[in-house]
């Protein structure tokens, strides 16, 4: 009786031994496909929506959303006290306006002029409106943009973000702004939208 425990109690241990043993030979084989082919940090094995573009908001299937286009960009144009010139240095802001209508010619876009509050209402209302109207033109005659695309409006300092008075709240309220609207939708993008035309070429 004792020799049969004993030998029962042998093949018991050799048996687990056997079990918890695992071949070198034989590489484990991966069962899912960890590859995220379309660089959206989905991997292949949980993806259902291929070819997304590079930088959208997806879900956890890899599902871009989409959205309507209605975004406000301030414009870094820097402007003299008391003048609507542009120098040609800020054009290329100008052009990532231009670049986003072409890309999109359902878009349409209001520029907005802002002044700092120096001098007269209704001379700082003629002035922001000029400095609206010399962003459209310069959509219209240097990047092509129809003028029918095209709305400027001035708010004299009706709107002003910087209150302090001093010469640098002066120069950051002598602004102007671009709001860009359509019915048209575009992938919901972690950046930007002004820098769409730059990712999707």
């Amino acid at each position: 009786m004792r020799y049969f425990i004993l030998l029962l109690m042998v093949s018991l241990t050799s048996a687990c031994s056997m079990n918890d043993t695992i071949s070198m030979d034989q590489p484990t084989k991966q069962q899912f496909d960890l590859n995220d082919q379309d660089r959206d940090g989905v991997i292949a094995a949980r993806e259902r929506c291929m070819g997304t573009i590079i930088g959208s908001e997806v879900d956890n299937y890899g599902c871009g959303t989409v959205k309507k286009i209605n975004e406000r960009q301030e414009l870094e144009i820097l402007f003299e006290n008391n003048s609507d010139y542009i120098d040609p240095q800020y054009y290329s802001q100008i052009e990532k306006v231009a670049s986003l209508m072409t890309l999109y010619p359902s878009t349409v876009v209001t520029i907005e002029g802002h002044c700092s509050n120096r001098g007269s209402y209704e001379l700082n209302l003629a002035l922001s409106q000029n400095r609206a109207k010399a962003v459209t033109t310069i959509l219209q005659d240097t990047f092509g943009i129809e003028a029918s695309r095209l709305t400027s409006i001035g708010y004299s300092f009706d709107r002003l973000i910087d209150t302090s008075g001093t010469a640098e709240a002066e120069k950051v309220n002598r602004r102007v702004i671009a709001e860009v609207q359509s019915e048209e939708t575009i992938p919901n993008l972690k950046w930007h939208i002004y820098t769409v035309d730059q990712q999707t070429e």
